[in-house]
């Protein structure tokens, strides 16, 4: 008995998706709008996507390339969060004008700063072109037919479930966004890594940019000249509040999830590869923290470098936990021999599993070796600016470069595979007697400007390398452990799962395409006779505050704040007590991309920010568990108290439609 309830658990990760699991195309939402108005939602597919009308896809950004972004107001204003513009906040910052520290809140619209080759793409719209492809037509031919429709066009066809079936997605890119507002790092990245990934959370994470326009209101270069774009479709904001069971749906472009991949695969990802670059980047981070605590200019100056570094290092690590403890290697495992006893006597079916886990085992080497390389030597800089050089910290940063660059080479000696090692790299420790030498021989030339060849020639061969592993993968396309072989299988893989498991939703994978999820308000069962609730107030805020620790220590403004009870409009009564709501948990279905997405009401409101996801949700990249997946939201609540209370830019406010 116990074994079987331990299977019937195992599988209940693995049964049809739950109303809280998938992320669904837009323009084919409509399959789903009666289970999403049977959860709550009031509006109709229409609303949600039109390529005839405004419709909510029209409010939503792609943010540069890796978040999403929404817009609140006729006037281009846009949200999205802290750390999607916190490279463009790090670079306005200086010593002198510190807006990581003290953030940053421009006046007028004179004041908002332009941000170098910083973008936004609105999705035009999406159409499936799997026919037109299996007819002769190419991939590029469609783009190209599809761009020359607009001057500021861009398109790409994307592939979904493997290639069983493709789509276009067309986008007008606006190049003009300037900074408009940000929080102090104390507010917009309150608790720093310690609480990144955790909950119960209590960060402040979002920005304030405006889109601007020529005054055709088209796509232009930064000029003094542009106006505020003009949208189609702005998102209205909810003041009412959020509560646990309530309806709530994202809307944003997630960047990659691996639903459907075998049990192999996960344990490649659980036992091997996310192991081996936690334990490269711990090296990476201790240098770069012992630097940042040792000098004000250096914590500025690494700020964005340890951010970047120290998130997926994080994700990585309840990734594992989240996959050991659900037993998912296990569950895959199981799912894979009952498809493989149905497909026993389906020729087109029956090896496909088998020939799979022999293509995983083939790739895995050089594809480990591949990762190593980014996680070391590729990390390594070629040269040092000119305007680097220029900078008063350059010189300072010198005994951290340093010791980057002997941690690197020696965590790339001891890690990648031999056979797959850089013949220059080889070469270079032999003559130099060790790895960590040959890394600070490297780091005198490039630091002193006087032998740059060598590092050159050591990346020209690491470029070599990685294109021979791309050969023997057979596949431009390497985010995931793959191979050209591999996406020929899955596309076999899907079509017979989906023939096979008939009770089984299925939805494709992310791939930074727009994508809707839905849900509802919800705290979970961290762990037995745990239960996490799913909003924060700015009372554990105040009960986290360290002036002592940098992450910690507020604005004496909110302390002020605070301690007067002054919220305004803001406030609410929780269990009681009159407070400010901060954060909260849903179970929308969502991944790395969706930073900065709008979390919508039953209405279509604005009602929070997502940022992250609890912990041990991160495995949801690779399978949903409903028990225990949660995104966490910024409260809109608490990004309007903060601009209008912290920041004092209530003229922000007059141009959202609050309700």
């Amino acid at each position: 008995m116990k074994r079987i309830l331990l299977t019937f658990l195992l599988l209940a990760t693995l049964l049809p998706a739950a109303a809280d699991e998938g992320m669904w195309l837009p323009s084919l939402i409509a399959s789903r709008i009666d289970d999403m108005r049977a959860k709550g939602f009031r509006l109709t597919a229409e609303d949600i996507y039109s390529v005839n009308r405004a419709s909510m896809k029209d409010a939503v950004v792609l943010f540069n390339g890796g978040c999403t972004g929404e817009i609140v107001s006729d006037e281009g204003l846009l949200l999205t969060n802290h750390h999607c513009g916190y490279g463009a906040i790090q670079a306005h910052s200086s010593v002198e004008h510190d807006y990581l520290t003290d953030g940053f809140w421009a006046r007028s619209r004179a004041e908002e700063l332009p941000n170098e080759k910083l973008w936004v793409r609105f999705l035009v719209r999406m159409e499936e072109v799997t026919e037109r492809i299996a007819a002769g037509e190419t991939a590029q031919e469609i783009i190209r037919k599809a761009e020359a429709e607009g001057e500021s066009y861009k398109a790409a066809v994307e592939q979904m479930y493997y290639g069983n079936q493709q789509f276009l997605f067309l986008y007008e890119q606006f190049d003009d966004v300037r900074l408009v507002a940000a929080p102090p790092s104390s507010i917009g990245k309150f608790g720093g890594d310690t609480d990144n990934w955790i909950w119960p959370r209590h960060t402040g994470d979002f920005s304030v940019f405006r889109v601007y326009a020529s005054k055709e209101n088209r796509p232009a270069a930064y000029s003094p000249e542009n106006v505020p774009y003009r949208p189609k479709k702005s998102f209205s904001i909810s003041t009412r509040g959020v509560a646990e069971g309530d309806f709530t749906m994202i809307y944003g472009f997630p960047g990659n999830t691996q639903e459907y991949i075998l049990s192999d695969a996960v344990r490649y990802i659980a036992e091997r590869s996310d192991p081996a670059k936690i334990a490269i980047r711990d090296g990476r981070l201790d240098i770069i923290r012992a630097a940042q605590e040792s000098d004000p200019a250096l914590r500025i100056h690494y700020a964005a470098k340890h951010a970047s570094i120290a998130n997926a290092w994080k994700k990585w690590q309840g990734e594992v936990l989240g996959l050991e403890r659900r037993g998912i290697c296990a569950a895959k495992a199981d799912y894979e021999k009952r498809f493989d006893a149905w497909a026993v006597d389906k020729p087109a079916y029956r090896d496909v599993v088998a020939q799979l886990r022999d293509e995983y085992a083939r790739i895995a080497d050089p594809y480990f070796a591949r990762e190593i390389t980014f996680e070391t030597i590729a990390a390594l800089p070629a040269r040092y600016s000119a305007e680097a050089r220029a900078e008063e910290v350059f010189a300072r940063r010198e005994a951290t470069e340093r010791a980057l660059f002997r941690y690197l080479a020696g965590e790339y000696a001891r890690r990648c595979p031999v056979q797959y090692q850089v013949p220059e790299f080889l070469d270079g420790v032999a003559a130099c007697g060790s790895a960590e030498a040959y890394g600070e021989k490297l780091f005198e030339g490039v630091w002193n400007d006087t032998d740059t060849l060598a590092i050159d020639a050591l990346r020209k061969g690491a470029r070599r390398m990685l294109d021979h592993v791309g050969w023997l993968l057979g596949t431009g396309s390497l985010r995931n452990l793959n191979s050209g072989r591999l996406n020929d299988l899955y596309t076999v893989y899907i079509r017979g799962l989906r023939e096979w498991d008939t009770r089984r939703a299925f939805y494709p994978d992310a791939n930074l395409t727009l994508r809707v999820a839905y849900g509802r308000v919800g705290g979970y069962e961290y762990a037995d006779g745990e239960y996490h609730k799913p909003r924060t107030t700015v009372d554990g805020i105040i009960a986290k505050d360290n002036p002592e620790i940098y992450d910690y220590d507020i604005p004496q403004a909110l302390r002020d704040r605070y301690a007067a009870k002054d919220y305004g409009r803001w406030a609410t009564t929780v269990e009681g007590r009159r407070t400010v709501p901060v954060c909260f948990l849903a179970t929308n279905h969502t991944t790395g991309g969706n930073s900065g997405s709008p979390i919508l009401n039953a209405d279509g409101e604005l009602v929070g920010i997502n940022f992250d996801r609890t912990w041990r949700s991160t495995m949801s990249d690779i399978a949903f568990d409903p028990e225990i997946c949660r995104n966490i939201a910024v409260d809109i609540r608490y990004v309007l108290f903060v601009i209008d209370r912290i920041g004092g830019a209530d003229y922000l406010l007059r141009e959202m439609k609050l309700r």
